[in-house]
């Protein structure tokens, strides 16, 4: 079993540290409490959730700024208004509280409006990953047996070459016009246009928003798409309820506020965790399409956001860019997301004068959350939910049993695994898929008949109810913000007829967040630059982008157990450093390039140094 220590000690949770954190913890108490008690009346049978958010954000602050995109702004009056024309038409359409529609849509005004009136209907969004194409979107599409879906112009083409293997009723086709997308005739036929099919339709609230309960279905997003075969985990109006109340009213933004979201809005962590934030103070939400580094400032200060969204990556690519005077000319306060290294959590905070970091910690399918309501560094932040860190043994990749059979706590600082108590106040949503459900279930871990939530994470419990994340466990890691399922990139390599073997890995690469793609791969034959060509372009036909591995080591034969199974700890431990690797080839993907090459001495010793950008 490997050993770990804690190396972070200046980051535990004192009682002085504490103390000196209950001024400010005092001025915000009100409302938080106010939060506290949304979430834990949260059960089942309430009633709550997005469309009831919307209509209370409505009221608060009606004509305040909703929704900002680029130079248009409206008000909250205007976007309820809008959503309640779509919850008309589908109920018009017959759509019932539980049906599917499927969203796919880039950040734009019109998704957020979709969402909440499908949500005041009670009918499930499936927020599909504008990135997914093929047998991928396919897959993600009839897993989830929706009614309708409804597509962006700036899609339909991508949508439309799939549309025939999908299970779809032709009446439910709907497409939504976009100001950047020019759609010919052709490509529109048998797509109703939404746009046009709602506008006459009534404004006021309907009275399906008061039926929707805690226990009905918001979302489907999902989760660990790296082979073409996503899991659509279940995010039901009550998870929304909780992190509108526990993490939205401890950010406390107001109806002056706006919350700047670059992030794509499919992830819960935008249209989850961020706007729930907007909407529990009536602020409002700024869009952008997609993330810019270069323009993220000049966005905030157009916007004049005083909060805004992010993951990890996106904070080091701010960091990455020159340091300008501008820098600090805004008013932004708060930032919310998570991912956020402990190396660059102080620097980013002191060079862009950000007051709090507003880290938060779950997954679409868990039943955890936490957030940094009393603004420690370095920490995913606390959470009231009943939640254990346990031993773990990484070799074996399982948790650690005593000699009576149970697992056995970690020690304050020890890293282990996170797992939350499942109980009827506590439930576990899910995926769609049952099997998927039971592997993520612990029984039997303090007492006999007890269910926990395998978080499959490693985390360190640093006091009061305080985690800090540390790594993803066994066959998953994290690059540029998403879960990587090593086991479903190393079955797209093996349908490669040039490999034998493929055994994937994560690798850390210094001055980055999470872990590179690595493969240790065993040819068939000859591995050259054709063959090495071929299976870059396999990769990229069947990947997204984050899961191409960026290393290959060419091995001769894999290693393995003598039950068969990959030896990924050496081949960890040595990673791409050529001196540690003997008689293999290393391969690099460097950014920007289109092929494999020779991973030199001289290569390393750059990729070290920080001199590609990764």
């Amino acid at each position: 079993m490997t050993t770990m220590t804690l190396d972070r000690s200046d980051d535990l949770i004192t009682p002085l540290r504490l103390l000196r954190q209950l001024p400010s913890i005092a001025r915000r108490t009100p409302r938080m409490l106010q939060g506290a008690l949304i979430a834990a009346t949260t059960h089942a049978g309430s009633r709550g959730g997005l469309g009831w958010a919307v209509e209370r954000a409505t009221r608060i602050n009606p004509q305040g700024p909703a929704v900002l995109y680029r130079d248009t702004t409206l008000t909250y009056a205007a976007f309820n208004a809008w959503a309640n024309r779509i919850a008309h038409h589908f109920y018009r359409e017959g759509l019932r509280k539980g049906d599917v529609v499927v969203v796919l849509m880039e950040n734009r005004p019109e998704m957020l409006a979709v969402a909440a009136g499908l949500a005041k209907l009670g009918v499930v969004a499936a927020l599909v990953n504008t990135a997914q194409t093929g047998a991928v979107l396919t897959h993600s599409v009839n897993l989830v047996a929706p009614k309708a879906a409804i597509v962006g112009d700036e899609l339909l083409e991508v949508f439309s070459t799939v549309r025939p293997s999908l299970q779809l009723p032709a009446a439910g086709l709907y497409r939504y016009a976009d100001a950047d997308t020019t759609v010919d005739a052709t490509l529109a036929a048998g797509y109703r246009d939404l746009a046009d099919e709602i506008a006459t339709l009534p404004v006021y609230n309907p009275p399906t928003t008061r039926s929707v309960k805690a226990e009905d279905g918001l979302f489907y997003i999902y989760t660990s798409g790296t082979t073409g075969l996503p899991k659509a985990a279940i995010m039901s109006q009550g998870r929304f309820m909780k992190v509108y109340g526990g993490l939205g009213h401890s950010v406390q933004l107001g109806p002056d506020d706006v919350l700047y979201v670059p992030l794509p809005f499919y992830h819960a962590t935008a249209i989850v965790a961020c706007w729930s934030c907007a909407l529990s103070g009536g602020a409002g939400v700024a869009l952008r399409r997609r993330f810019s580094a270069s323009e993220f400032w000049n966005d905030i200060r157009h916007f004049n956001a005083s909060a805004f969204g992010y993951v990890g990556e996106l904070c080091r690519y701010l960091m990455d860019k020159p340091e300008q005077p501008s820098d600090r000319q805004h008013r932004v306060r708060a930032m919310v997301g998570n991912g956020l290294r402990p190396t660059i959590w102080g620097p980013f905070k002191q060079r862009f004068g950000i007051e709090r970091v507003m880290e938060l910690y779950g997954s679409s399918e868990g039943n955890l959350g936490f957030s940094n309501v009393f603004n420690f560094d370095n920490t995913v932040g606390f959470c009231p939910l009943p939640y254990k860190v346990v031993k773990f043994d990484r070799d074996a990749d399982r948790p650690v049993r005593g000699s009576d059979g149970f697992m056995i706590e970690c020690a304050l600082g020890e890293p282990g695994l996170l797992i939350g108590e499942i109980s009827a106040r506590n439930p576990f949503d899910g995926y769609t898929d049952p099997a998927k459900n039971a592997a993520s279930i612990l029984t039997d871990v303090f007492k006999k008949g007890d269910r926990y939530f395998n978080t499959g994470d490693l985390v360190r419990n640093i006091g009061f109810r305080h985690a800090q994340f540390v790594d993803r466990t066994g066959d998953t890691f994290r690059w540029k913000g998403e879960n990587v399922s090593t086991t479903e990139v190393e079955n797209i390599m093996g349908q490669s007829p040039a490999l034998e073997h493929a055994i994937v890995y994560g690798v850390e690469i210094p001055g980055t967040n999470g872990r590179a793609g690595m493969a240790a791969i065993t040819p068939r034959g000859a591995f050259g630059e054709s063959e090495a060509a071929h299976l870059l372009a396999h990769l990229r036909q069947q990947l997204p982008a984050f899961a191409v591995p960026l290393f290959l080591r060419v091995q001769q034969a894999a290693v393995t157990t003598g039950t068969f199974k990959y030896q990924k700890g050496p081949l960890k431990k040595e990673g791409f450093d050529p001196a540690a690797v003997q008689g293999d080839r290393l391969l690099v993907l460097l950014p920007g390039e289109r092929a494999y090459r020779e991973l030199t001495p001289a290569i390393h010793d750059g990729i070290l140094r920080g001199d590609y950008r990764f």
